[in-house]
């Protein structure tokens, strides 16, 4: 019962916060707290109810800018760093900056994994899709297959397909509904596949050739930067073995004939 309690209250300070920052994205404080850019941000972070997401960062940025900087000036009170009201300026306005900063910072780096996956997700999507084409599949049906079959090993392209697609169904185009996906990643394969798509269902014609093409192209890619990746790490690890191994080789290799050497100094002068 203890526990059931205990969930009701979190959920029900959930709700209450979202509230608070619905609130306060709406209000003055908006263009302050959730800037276009931080609004894109979040969008892009693939959370599951954008809404509530922008809603949670804004109060976390809010609460965050208020605490920091009230947590640093009593640290720096109770050291007594300085005893000049400067610091306590200093601290504050850190504290502050940290605070305001911190939510978009783990944004950008959940949104950063979330385009590094989609990367490595899309050779897989191109030869699926190339697959579900072969088959007789149409754009739409291929598209529906790979959201609701392929979610577990496509998690980040079968998300943004998914919300591609609901947004074909209540009457955008295909090059509209896949704008998100095609601008959001940073990545220009990911964009031309894309326009491949919108071309295909626009104006019909074999995709196959194109999709096979496409494949072999970005094989290709990765092959290389494979490649670079491995003469990098080659590069590396000769420092490394210079540091560590050339010490002992030294040793092993002359250590003999320095002591030699020193046998001989030593009885030259006893002589």
């Amino acid at each position: 019962m203890r526990g059931e309690g205990g969930k009701g209250r979190l959920a029900a300070a959930a709700r209450a916060a979202d509230t608070f920052g619905k609130r306060l994205s709406e209000g003055r404080l908006a263009d302050a707290l959730l800037a276009g850019e931080d609004r894109k941000l979040v969008d892009m972070a693939g959370y599951a109810d954008p809404g509530i997401a922008r809603s949670r960062f804004v109060v976390i940025r809010f609460g965050l800018a208020i605490l920091l900087p009230v947590v640093a000036v009593a640290l720096d009170l109770s050291k007594h760093v300085t005893d000049m009201p400067m610091g306590a300026l200093v601290a504050a306005f850190f504290g502050f900056a940290i605070g305001y900063m911190l939510p978009k910072w783990f944004v950008q780096r959940r949104l950063a994994r979330r385009r590094r996956l989609a990367a490595d997700e899309l050779p897989l999507l191109i030869d699926l899709l190339r697959l579900l084409q072969g088959v007789g599949l149409s754009i739409d049906q291929s598209l529906q297959v790979l959201v609701k079959e392929f979610g577990q090993v496509l998690p980040v392209l079968s998300f943004e397909l998914r919300l591609a697609s609901e947004l074909y169904v209540r009457g955008r185009t295909r090059e509209q509904s896949l704008a998100r996906l095609a601008s959001g990643f940073d990545n220009d394969d990911l964009s031309a596949i894309c326009r491949l798509i919108a071309q295909v269902d626009q104006h019909g014609g074999a995709v196959q050739e194109p999709l096979n093409r496409f494949g072999e192209r970005l094989r290709d890619k990765r092959r290389l930067e494979l490649k670079e990746k491995v003469g990098k790490t080659t590069v590396k690890m000769t420092g490394v073995m210079i540091v560590t191994l050339l010490p002992a080789l030294l040793i092993v290799t002359g250590g003999a004939g320095f002591i030699a050497v020193l046998r001989g100094l030593s009885r030259m002068g006893g002589m």
